[in-house]
């Protein structure tokens, strides 16, 4: 056998290991966390790198506001984790370094700051994505993004497999010569029903009766066909739920068809075509910038905005205009997840006001607009008027 094709294999074996304990975990894994049984609930403030620390200590400022009787009484406790920067990553030479993750995992649930993850060829070390790192180390396994543009009659759940597919092993690549790399994309029995389940109770629970599965199965037949096959089999417990298959690239196009992305309801998609299509769903409710997001497991969750870490805005100064509205609406659905149901939905409610509706204060990014601070203040005192 070729040397570099035995070592490639050699590596290939300890990818796929890894991969057959983790299936292993997941077959011993119990029922979902009771919040109502615990006491406190602790939530973990991480605020991550860029404009991370300034929108996660607003949003943390708004939820302390919102749950001050809680927190007096002693069902809530805050938990701030300082240290998830990409200087202490890169010092640590990890996605995330050994007593943060510690931090982390004595936390219930996460509201997290967007995190830098370095990319080939910018003279950083290859370190993993934080979010990726987080996702399998707590085994957050759906990546829930909702997006709603009333007026357009848009009201999509994109259910995103946060665990497997082309992320799983992202860092594991082989480059077998000079001239040959690959990498893996991962799909389990386990791992597809349980998103699946996830959306499909989501659906009946909230009165939803179309559940899109959206892959490249005629394309990629192992793994998008084992995902796509698993999906329908968990539909056959929903017989009032209508199941429909759309191509990942063809559902980026009706997405954008005025007539046809009205009857899309929720979505389940692996990994990769989740992350890509789900940002450009955001873009319908004003971008990225105004989206959270849900990283749900049976034991951990994790709550995010789906942008990034914007290092350009701090290195330019303009830190203090970031907009918080994409980890206030994560906020929001974090207050949900935990049992606070109408604190979620006065937040909800105020961010609509605050920026569909009144907008007296208007989010620029520069000084000719507000602050965060500014801008949470205003949602602050619009709850107030609720």
């Amino acid at each position: 056998m070729n040397e570099a094709i035995r070592l490639a294999c050699e590596k290939f074996a300890k990818v796929l290991e890894s991969q057959l304990a983790r299936v292993d975990m997941m077959k011993a894994q119990g029922d979902f966390v009771d919040y109502a049984s615990l006491a406190p609930i602790v939530i973990g403030v991480c605020g991550g790198d860029g404009i991370g620390p300034v929108i996660t200590a607003e949003s943390h400022r708004i939820l302390e506001f919102l749950l001050a009787d809680e927190v007096k009484s002693g069902k809530v406790l805050f938990k701030v984790i300082e240290g998830l920067t990409i200087e202490n990553r890169i010092a640590a030479n990890k996605a995330i370094p050994d007593d943060v993750m510690a931090e982390l995992k004595s936390c219930h649930v996460i509201l997290k700051g967007p995190t830098t993850t370095p990319q080939k060829g910018d003279g950083r070390p290859n370190i993993e994505s934080a979010n990726v790192a987080m996702r399998k180390a707590l085994d957050l396994f759906a990546n829930i993004r909702p997006v709603k543009v009333p007026e357009q009659g848009i009201n999509w759940t994109l259910f995103r497999e946060n665990t497997e597919g082309a992320y799983a092993v992202g860092s594991q690549g082989i480059n077998v010569t000079e001239d040959l790399a690959v990498d893996f994309t991962i799909t389990t029995h386990q791992g597809t029903d349980r998103i699946a389940r996830l959306a499909y109770d989501f659906a009946r629970k909230n009165g939803f009766n179309r559940v899109s599965l959206v892959t490249k199965a005629n394309v990629i037949k192992t793994t998008d066909g084992n995902f796509l096959e698993g999906c329908h089999k968990v539909a056959e417990a929903y017989p009032e739920i209508t199941t429909d298959e759309w191509y990942a690239d063809i559902m980026t196009a009706k997405l954008i068809d005025e007539k046809r992305r009205r009857d899309f309801q929720v979505m389940i998609l692996p990994n990769l075509y989740g992350d890509i299509i789900s940002d450009e769903a955001a873009e319908f409710q004003g971008g990225v910038g105004t989206a959270g997001s849900a990283n749900i497991g049976k034991r951990y969750a994790m709550f995010e905005a789906i942008h990034g870490s914007a290092p350009r805005m701090m290195q330019e100064g303009r830190g203090p205009y970031a907009d918080p509205c994409s980890m206030l609406r994560a906020a929001a659905m974090l207050l949900s997840h935990i049992g606070f149901q109408k604190e979620s939905e006065r937040l909800t409610q105020a961010l609509d006001l605050c920026t569909y509706t009144e907008k007296k204060l208007v989010i620029t990014g520069r000084s000719d607009g507000a602050t965060c601070e500014e801008f949470g203040t205003y949602v602050m005192e619009t709850i107030q008027k609720l």
